[in-house]
């Protein structure tokens, strides 16, 4: 049976078919929709992770226990896991074991472009590609095959066009291999140093069996066509080109990118007059290539920065441009990103808006957009965790330069749980004045709304034991009298423990419970209801437009606010001193 699928759906029928039974991960766009695919399978337990260390965690302990075990992040998140990553590369598997790096060339949703690539040498694993989503099914079953033979974690990286991109993919059973035998081994699976020096000779050893093994392996194949130009590529990079050159090129398509195949290398070269290389970012195959002595063409023409495409190519190596097949008249307005109409972070954000001494360190969630007109609520957003730990570190910077800035430090639930307990622990530990905001919309929201601890339900769709910030807050020592819980929906409540907050001389805690207002139980709830402007009492002061809500806006001399887009959260009601706003539809 065939399937369209998306490559992260390949990616779950593949861990599925392969007999996988245990994956875990913490959602990251691209690759947040794997695990909610693997979910859906049966004889595999799947869980949301705290975060992508633990996630990388738990599929190690699963795999030295004898499962197939698989988990999966966004590029950054490899960044997190890479403690555990390094060390399972010493100590190899017994049931196979995939870590799946989805990159974002292009930066489509993340805050920088780093090549995961280079991860798979510096850790000393194994790295597969896929180009499409049949490879990205296939390949996963390789990968775990490849896994057990050659005792080694492997590093599966996709990337976005990968993952979201849709192809039809072919469908087979699953092969039940079960969990296997767990035998004790101390000088396999404990690295203390004595036993991590004999490891690493091990890993070498490992690792020249490996390039021996690309040599010669079905991942790893040379399509040939016109001899005059021959193209090494691999992942999405193989679609660009042979949509570029076609039949015009020969082309050496690497699935198995760590190690690579250097004899295979050796002999495509001979046989072709010129040598293009064709990747995204990093020049990966490039450097390698021009390593064995091989003279090749490749970034001094194909950019360094952002995503591939065709035509990028096309120019890049042919001089040629496409043919513009499509055009339109109409100019496409720009979408800044914006918070949601409704959004329970506005009310926060409006508040702390009004003091010009207030620096924001922000944080990687929905919250991040504070950092938009008309709030300007972010001076830095670093990743996920600094929200509050960049925030002790500018506020120790301001004392010792004599400044008075006063720290808001901001992240949403699934980020506290994910990194920011430890930065919170900090700022109690040495005693940092900074005011931590910690926005509770009981959902991971921009990455689809996925379950984390505080939202009482698993991956598996579980009931779960709630874990209560606020008791966490107190643990590790946060002041009862230095706390504040708030609707930020009512705004008298929210300025009053900003203000609080503001003349507050120890570590000082705000937390603002309301569900994130795209959740369906939440729509359903407030149906209906939306605000409206009495015209007639509107002194078109614009109050209400600062709050930065996409649902108001002024249209032909007239505030007005589009009904269809308001929920009725009333901050525009609020804020407006003149009466002239109503909410309607209870």
């Amino acid at each position: 049976m065939k399937k369209m699928m998306s490559g992260n759906e390949a990616i779950a029928r593949g861990a599925y078919e392969a007999g996988c039974t245990v994956a875990a991960a913490y959602p990251g766009t691209p690759s947040t929709e794997i695990l909610e695919n693997i979910a859906t399978y049966k004889g595999i337990y799947s869980e949301w992770a705290p975060n992508e260390k633990v996630a990388m965690e738990v599929a190690c302990g699963a795999s030295i226990a004898g499962s197939r075990s698989l988990c999966a992040m966004k590029h950054v998140g490899v960044n997190v896991a890479a403690d555990p990553l390094f060390t399972i590369a010493y100590e190899g598997v017994n049931g196979g074991l995939i870590m799946v790096s989805a990159d974002d060339p292009g930066m489509h949703s993340s805050q920088n472009e780093q090549d995961n690539r280079l991860f798979a040498p510096h850790a000393k694993v194994a790295m597969i590609e896929p180009s499409d989503s049949q490879e990205a099914k296939d390949f996963i079953k390789a990968a775990f095959e490849i896994s057990e033979k050659f005792d080694t974690a492997i590093l599966f990286r996709v990337t976005t066009r990968i993952c979201h991109s849709k192809g039809l993919v072919e469908l087979n059973e699953r092969e039940e291999v079960g969990v296997k035998e767990y035998k004790k081994d101390v000088k396999k699976y404990v690295m203390i140093p004595g036993h991590a020096r004999i490891k690493h000779y091990e890993v070498e050893e490992r690792l020249a069996k490996l390039q021996e093994y690309s040599n010669n392996c079905p991942l790893n194949r040379i399509e040939w066509g016109d001899k005059k130009i021959g193209i090494i590529t691999s992942g999405i990079s193989y679609q660009y080109a042979k949509e570029v050159f076609g039949d015009k090129a020969s082309y050496l398509k690497i699935g198995l990118s760590y190690p690579l195949p250097d004899k295979m290398i050796k002999k495509f070269a001979k046989t072709v007059d010129k040598v293009y290389v064709i990747e995204e970012n990093e020049p990966y195959l490039e450097n390698f290539v021009k390593a064995l002595g091989i003279e090749c063409i490749g970034k001094e023409f194909i950019p360094v920065c952002g995503e591939l495409n065709p035509d990028i190519i096309r120019r890049a190596l042919t001089k040629t441009e496409e043919k513009k097949l499509y055009s339109i008249d109409v100019k496409v307005p720009s979408r800044p990103p914006v918070l949601c109409p409704g959004c329970p972070h506005r009310g926060i954000f409006y508040a702390v808006s009004k003091y010009k001494d207030v620096i924001a360190t922000s944080d990687i969630g929905c919250y991040t957009l504070g950092m938009m007109e008309p709030l300007n609520v972010a001076d830095t957003v670093i990743c996920m965790g600094a929200g509050f730990s960049a925030g002790i570190g500018f506020q120790k910077a301001a004392m010792m330069g004599g400044r008075k800035d006063k720290i808001f430090g901001f992240m949403g639930d699934s980020t506290f749980f994910h990194s920011g307990i430890t930065g919170l622990i900090d700022a109690v530990y040495n005693n940092s004045p900074m005011v931590a905001v910690i926005l509770d919309n009981s959902i991971t929201a921009m990455t689809g709304h996925q379950e984390n601890p505080g939202t009482g339900k698993t991956l598996m769709g579980e009931v779960a034991q709630v874990v209560d910030i606020e008791k966490i807050v107190k643990a590790v020592g946060i002041k009862e009298e230095n706390i504040r819980i708030v609707d930020p929906y009512n705004l008298e409540q929210t300025e009053k423990a900003v203000k609080e907050a503001h003349e507050a001389t120890e570590p000082f805690v705000i937390i603002t419970k309301q569900p994130c207002a795209l959740i369906k139980e939440v729509l359903k709830k407030r149906a209906g209801l939306h605000c409206k402007i009495d015209q007639d009492k509107c002194k078109k002061c614009k109050a209400c437009i600062r709050t930065g809500c996409p649902a108001i806006a002024y249209k032909n001399g007239q505030v007005v606010i589009e009904k269809s887009m308001c929920n009725g959260c009333t901050l525009c009601k609020q804020v407006c001193k003149f009466d002239a706003i109503e909410r309607v539809g209870e």
